[in-house]
């Protein structure tokens, strides 16, 4: 194999990747298995598409190595083969956010929100957290927090945090995060806390953009 030959081999399996991530669905669905592993009927219903689209897609991510899956019952459950692709994707974000002006206005549209915290803002969250001076609370469902978690943070799912308001304190600014920039669970968690008083904000990180920033997480 010649030079020119075995460069245009290397390039199609680059491009292997391009051709997995040219689907919205599918960028979506490694954002959701960055959070653990799913099973098909899960994902299908996260999505809001139906199971035989939801296994074409994880087909095509599987084939470009980037999910696996195992057979648990009679479920088929899914998860990134590694760190790595929940950090591509932030990453894929990040250059979209850079230069594409139609993904900057329709970012401004889902995250009009000024109390956001910026990403320079992680290392002194965390000692504030450390500190006790901030609570912080992960919204995601449980089985996600278990899998792995911003450091010092609390689980409180969404679905839970009206019941479990008492236990949260009045006195210091409660910070919640998702899923990551997209994830519209901490605006929700926000919303409710402040309309029953708290001192509320949340931030645009969830795991997948503190492991792309060389964070560590708790498990």
């Amino acid at each position: 194999m010649n030079e020119r030959t075995l460069k245009s081999a290397l390039y199609e399996q680059v491009a292997r990747m391009g051709k997995a991530l040219a689907s919205p669905k599918r960028l979506e669905l490694l954002e959701v298995l960055a959070q653990g592993e799913q099973s098909v009927d899960a994902l299908a219903q996260q999505l809001g598409i139906d199971m035989k689209l939801t296994s074409a897609h994880l087909k095509a991510l599987r084939e470009a190595r980037l999910v696996e899956g195992r057979r648990e019952g009679k479920f088929m459950v899914y998860r990134l083969t590694g760190a790595d692709v929940a950090v591509l994707g932030v990453q894929l974000r990040a250059v979209a956010e850079a230069h594409l002006l139609e993904f900057q206005r329709a970012f401004a549209q889902l995250v009009n929100t000024p109390e956001r915290l910026t990403p320079l803002d992680r290392k002194t969250l965390m000692a504030q957290a450390r500190r006790g001076e901030v609570v912080v609370i992960d919204v995601r469902p449980a089985h996600e927090y278990d899998t792995a978690h911003l450091p010092h943070a609390r689980s409180v799912p969404l679905d839970e945090l009206r019941q479990r308001l008492a236990a949260l304190p009045k006195d210091r600014e409660i910070v919640a995060y998702c899923r990551g920039p997209f994830c519209l669970m901490s605006d929700e968690a926000v919303a409710l806390l402040r309309a029953e008083g708290f001192q509320a904000r949340k931030i645009s990180d969830g795991v997948s953009e503190w492991q792309a920033a060389g964070l560590a997480l708790a498990a």
